[in-house]
């Protein structure tokens, strides 16, 4: 009885968090400017009510009364996954929840338009309020869990993900990256390549994203595709929300984010919803579980020749134009355009090999942050000269384009960096067990038909929900869990043995 009532107190948050999922969307989409203030005002507010509901005092009478023990296997992990998310979630008061809601969404907002006009000056107190928050919240549940503080956040987004391993696996790669770039930088400076010459419509481009997403398997019954200042997957499995955005000179960047979030919209559509969809155990393992998906896709798969080839006719449909030569679309050319590796100022543009020094730079500067080491003011001129030590390029005074070019700092989502490379690395590994799987995935990828694929997925990882913990549903599907290994193996193989 006392599980069915937890169950009943689950469904009603589940409803309101349907409602704040979709409002999220509209916030990044269609909100007008003026909107803002009120819209801030009402999420704040249903993030009030959605705590003082599980912060309830007869919820934890609840929890008190069950008995693992006389639970099926299925109903233990529900059980559990209910729990940790009530444990989560009643660390923090309705006032706090209320306060740092405001904070950021006012930051959100200002960096829509700030971040535009290069104002580090204006950005920075609304960012430093919205650190001093999420370090007062790590503080809390640090001491409810006993993590440190940074743990008790990377908790959140990677449950069980220590700081130690990922700081380990993250040294690990600094040590053979630099040196695997300029080995791929000597060797590109050999090839040729033909680019493509724009202007490229957005109607156009939106089209071919369209197309792509049908290819993949994306149920447009049960989602949508728009705009927004920064790509994502949002929404409910029910109703996935995707946006891209678009430059007219660049196709390359709209089409890429487009496969990206169709990695991730597959997983949420392939979670057992019915079932358990009002439940934290049928929602996505993790978020590095989560960017495994949508790497899968974009990179091991959207970037590989098999690909390539199915969706070089669809790109000449739509941009072949009299400025572009015509054996820009020509197979070869693809594969050579789709794997330039060139350190850049922007994350989300990144190349996958020069991507991780994006990821390790943002996870050490924000837990050095989190620990008190550095502040705000420190962000501008550390992140200059970890770019120049990762990456070799500055980001001095160009802030839209250094410190303020992420979303994530400004809804003070630490710890959530670190689950992007722990997702690449996991996307090389699910990638070989795929392979044996499915005795291959070119054969299919080449025609366009991703059904074998996205079975497979959905049979080994998708319907898994959280029914697992990460080691267990890596081991499942994989064999053993994540070992960096097929990471490096991976970039190896496809920038330099190619």
């Amino acid at each position: 009885m006392s599980l069915e009532q937890i169950e009943k107190v689950y469904q009603r948050l589940a409803r309101l968090s349907h409602l704040g999922s979709i409002v999220g969307w509209d916030q990044a989409v269609n909100l007008s400017k003026e909107g803002a203030q009120k819209r801030a005002e009402a999420t704040a507010e249903l993030s009030v009510l959605q705590t003082e509901i599980i912060t309830d005092p007869k919820l934890k009478e609840y929890f008190e009364e069950v008995d693992p023990s006389k639970l099926s296997e299925n109903q233990a992990s529900h059980f559990r996954e209910l729990k940790k998310s009530w444990e989560n979630a009643t660390v923090l008061s309705p006032e706090f929840v209320k306060t740092k809601s405001m904070a950021q969404s006012e930051c959100h907002e200002a960096w829509k338009s700030l971040r535009a006009e290069n104002n580090w000056k204006d950005f920075a107190p609304l960012l430093k309020k919205v650190f001093d928050l999420t370090k007062e919240e790590a503080q809390m549940r640090s001491e409810v869990s006993g993590l440190s503080l940074y743990d008790s956040l990377l908790d959140l987004y990677e449950p069980s993900g220590r700081s130690e391993d990922v700081t380990k696996v993250f040294n690990g790669v600094k040590e053979f990256l630099p040196g695997l770039i300029q080995e791929i930088l000597e060797k590109q400076k050999s090839e040729d390549v033909i680019y493509p010459v724009g202007p490229f419509p957005t109607e156009s481009q939106k089209s071919l994203g369209l197309d792509v997403m049908k290819i993949l398997g994306f149920n447009f019954d049960r989602g949508r595709l728009d705009v927004s200042h920064h790509p994502f997957c949002g929404g409910v499995p029910t109703d996935v929300r995707l946006t891209t955005r678009y430059s007219e000179d660049d196709f390359t960047e709209s089409l890429m984010g487009v496969i990206h979030e169709t990695g991730h919209a597959c997983y949420e559509q392939g979670l057992p919803s019915e079932q358990w969809g009002d439940f934290p155990v049928g929602s996505a393992r993790s978020m590095g579980i989560h960017e495994s998906q949508s790497l899968l896709f974009e990179m091991q798969l959207g970037r590989g020749p098999a690909f390539l080839k199915a969706i070089a006719p669809l790109m000449e449909k739509y941009f072949k134009n009299d400025k572009t030569p015509a054996n820009f679309f020509e197979l070869e050319n693809l594969k050579k355009f789709y794997t330039r590796v060139k350190p850049d100022y922007i994350r989300v543009n990144a190349d996958e090999v020069t991507y991780p020094a994006h990821v390790i730079l943002r996870y050490e500067i924000e837990k050095d942050l989190l620990e008190g080491k550095i502040t705000v003011d420190d962000l501008p001129e550390l992140w200059d000269v970890k770019m120049q030590e990762y990456l070799g390029i500055s980001t001095k005074d160009n802030f839209k384009d250094g410190v303020m070019q992420d979303v994530h700092w400004t809804w003070g989502a630490i710890g959530y960096f670190p689950t992007y490379t722990l997702g690449a690395m996991n996307a090389a590994q699910i990638r070989v067990a795929l392979e044996k799987g499915v005795g291959g995935t070119d054969q299919y990828v080449e025609k366009g038909d991703f059904t074998k694929i996205n079975s497979w997925l959905k049979e080994n990882i998708w319907s898994k929900a959280s029914f697992m913990s990460i080691d267990e549903l890596m081991k499942s599907a994989t064999g053993e869990v994540l070992d960096p290994k097929y990471f490096e193996s991976h970039l190896r193989s496809r920038y330099l043995n190619t």
